[in-house]
């Protein structure tokens, strides 16, 4: 029995200013490729289906022929919600889905919601855990002791009762981490100390009654303690954390009962991301960066790094002259290192905004603020409730 783990889709993402929605379309083309080719059995989604709680029509018409071909194919789905998801809306419509095969748990309601896949001869027992918080266990379970996430977890686990005798495949969203610590991240998720993106964290140990646990949150594809507790990672690269990610979909093989293979398969973006560093005439010189790059195309993603102690003017008109899809472009100076080392705690003791403003600015452009820009400044810093009239 075969399935693909996919996880972190992010539909409906953007990157800076551009549109990825032709890039995404790109990416679940092919997927439909591989699962045909491989005769896949089932398609693993493990949350972040969308990149935002109300999708854009867009996003919602990617998934949507996403699913309706694998449905063509007769390769089950089964999807759990993420942190980026709304309940309700992916799970609209979840019922009348289940007659194609295409299983949804958005919201977590009493139980672990299982279902048993079967192909031939052989069966696995799939568990699908949404995005789940704390407090909407311990509704469910009031009995339970439930201190941490982790206890909230482990809850919902001991409730489902799972025959350790079976396939046993877990399906979730969550920050799991390893005996040497979290895992590596590789995406826009920022680590605090005991959550990531709002999830927090769990020991891998949890899922010990699982042959396989199907993981999404990180983007950065990895195993987490164990080979068969696995994150798929996004599919694309969705920031510059992401840039050396070589990005894949897990192909899960299950042979028998218990002995799951893993293969990983690459997935090629429709345009790849690349971060460029040094001085401003040196990454517009095309030839140079040729050498350094060579792999690098016209129409990729760039995020530059300029190295010039002076700031140049007009710096991302220039750059989308030579890269048309530049994302962004910073420094990395004598200024700017200059400004990361200053202890911001106590940077405005007993200072009024507009000094603040002033200094700032005098840091990053080495010259005073104009009256016309200080009134801008001033106008955004009341639209952001840090100046006020009185001020």
């Amino acid at each position: 029995m075969k399935f693909l783990h996919l996880g972190d889709l992010h539909l409906g993402r953007s990157l800076g200013d551009f549109d990825l929605r032709e890039d995404q379309e790109y990416m679940l083309d092919q997927i439909l490729g591989i699962a045909a080719e491989h005769a896949v059995d089932a398609v693993l989604i493990a949350g972040d289906v969308f990149d935002k709680a109300i999708p854009s029509e867009a996003a919602t018409k990617l998934l949507d022929d996403f699913l309706c071909s694998l449905a063509e194919r007769g390769v089950s789905v089964y999807i759990v919600s993420g942190n980026h998801d709304s309940d309700e809306r992916l799970n609209y419509g979840s019922r009348l889905f289940e007659t194609n095969r295409i299983f949804i748990s958005s919201k977590y309601e009493g139980e672990l919601c299982k279902q048993t896949l079967q192909s031939g001869t052989e069966e696995v027992d799939l568990y699908l855990l949404p995005f789940v918080k704390a407090s909407q266990v311990r509704h469910f379970l009031p009995d339970a002791k439930i201190v941490s996430y982790e206890d909230a977890v482990r809850a919902v686990i001991t409730g489902a009762d799972i025959d350790p005798s079976r396939c046993n495949i877990l399906v979730a969203h969550q920050f799991v981490t390893g005996r040497s610590g979290d895992p590596d991240l590789g995406g826009s998720e920022s680590l605090g100390t005991q959550s990531v993106g709002l999830v927090e964290k769990i020991g891998y140990d949890c899922f010990d009654g699982f042959d396989y646990v199907a993981l999404g949150h990180i983007h950065s594809p990895q195993q987490v303690g164990r080979e068969t507790i696995r994150y798929s990672g996004s599919p694309l690269k969705y920031s510059l954390r992401e840039v050396h990610n070589e990005k894949s979909v897990p192909l899960v093989t299950v042979h028998g009962n218990k002995e799951i293979e893993i293969s990983l398969i690459p997935i090629r973006p429709l345009r790849n991301l690349w971060h460029i560093k040094g001085r401003h005439k040196e990454l517009l010189d095309q030839r140079r960066i040729k050498e350094v790059y060579p792999e690098l195309k016209e129409q990729d993603f760039v995020y530059a790094t300029l190295t010039d102690d002076d700031f140049l003017p007009d710096a991302m008109a220039i750059f989308q002259q030579v890269y048309p899809n530049t994302v962004k472009i910073d420094y990395d100076n004598a200024y700017t290192r200059e400004v990361e080392q200053v202890d911001i705690s106590r940077i405005a003791e007993n200072r009024s905004v507009e000094d603040l403003i002033r200094d700032f600015y005098r840091q990053m452009y080495q010259c005073e603020i104009s009256p016309e820009e200080m009134k801008i400044m001033r106008s955004v810093a009341k639209k952001a409730e840090v100046l006020h009239e009185a001020d």
